[in-house]
């Protein structure tokens, strides 16, 4: 994975990267990002079940660090998705600008 922007890692694993959003819509706003290219949720298989497991366990440790009681972990695709990589954004219920109900982030 090649980065224009630099980053703070917060996690890294042998599939993963997980760093503060760089244009946060939110007051904790987290990017989950595989280091394969993935286009799009819909084009995961099974050869990709270690970076789904990561994932998890990437997310589930953040929520604990950071003690959020409230979270959101989402994906978009299609329309709704900003770049052509899979990425998951985990969020919490403090946005600097609303998230419309029923759409997602980039």
């Amino acid at each position: 994975m090649n980065f224009a922007i630099p980053v703070k890692r917060l996690r890294e694993t042998k599939t993963l990267m997980a760093f503060h959003h760089p244009k946060p819509s939110y007051a904790f706003h987290i990017l989950l990002v595989p280091k394969k290219s993935v286009e799009s949720l819909s084009k995961l298989d099974s050869a990709d079940s270690a970076f789904l497991t990561d994932l998890y366990a990437t997310v589930q440790s953040l929520v604990d660090e950071f003690h959020l009681p409230a979270y959101r972990l989402i994906v978009n695709g299609g329309e709704y998705q900003d770049f052509p990589q899979l990425h998951f954004h985990l969020i919490s219920p403090s946005p600097l600008t609303p998230l419309p109900e029923g759409e997602g982030l980039g």
